[in-house]
């Protein structure tokens, strides 16, 4: 297996490229606005994408999906209650920063653009992602789970030691933490959680040092 990672754009966001091998098909998941540096992680281990998943339409994580689409004729795939997020990133931007940075237009939604629902399965590149909905970060913010692999890509919901925030628009703590009860911290220990920002953790390191979840959950 591949698993290849980068920080991108302004805020650092990880975007992740899995494929069984080089050569092969792969998925991306998450597209920071930064179309070039996508393109060199796939081209990197000579890989062809297949689909690119979206943890949710905020846009760090989203921001590069047209272009992606664009480039290389895979669909996007987003829960559909963040679908105003990647329909207009200056609104977006605007209600976050109060003004909208120089560029903005360049960031369009994706033409190929796909429906995720929670509890589906997506055969991709031969790996099986399980979608589950996690809502508290945004409305539709999803994070996909590939159990064989023992994987998780958790999106902005679990980090190292934090949580994502929710106090932006869509955000509610919680509705945060009933998701981290109910659709996180029911996976084993030892899954891999490969977050949106920062390092890689456990599912079983945040349940003991983890002061979120030390203090607002009862597992």
């Amino acid at each position: 297996m591949i698993l290849t990672s980068a920080e991108l754009w302004a805020a650092a966001t990880n975007c992740y490229v899995i494929a069984p091998e080089r050569g092969g098909p792969a998925v991306i998941v998450d597209a920071p606005p930064d179309v070039e540096a996508v393109a060199r992680l796939l081209t990197a281990h000579d890989l062809a994408p297949v689909a690119l998943l979206v943890t949710h339409g905020h846009i760090d994580h989203s921001g590069g999906a047209a272009g992606i689409t664009e480039r290389t004729g895979v669909s996007a795939y987003l829960h559909p209650d963040d679908d105003y997020l990647v329909t207009d990133p200056a609104a977006q931007l605007r209600s976050i920063f109060g003004f909208v940075p120089p560029g903005i237009e360049e960031f369009a939604p994706p033409e190929r653009f796909e429906d995720l629902q929670h509890g589906q399965h997506l055969e991709l590149a031969g790996f099986d992602f399980e979608v589950r909905h996690t809502p508290g970060h945004t409305l539709g913010h999803c994070i996909f789970v590939v159990e064989r692999e023992g994987l998780v890509f958790s999106g902005d919901q679990l980090f190292a030691g934090a949580i994502g925030r929710s106090d932006l628009p869509g955000g509610d703590f919680r509705t945060l933490m009933t998701s981290m009860r109910t659709q996180v911290m029911t996976l084993d220990d030892d899954m891999r959680v490969l977050p949106g920002h920062g390092p890689e953790t456990t599912i079983g390191r945040e349940r003991r040092v983890n002061p979120f979840i030390l203090e607002y959950l009862d597992i």
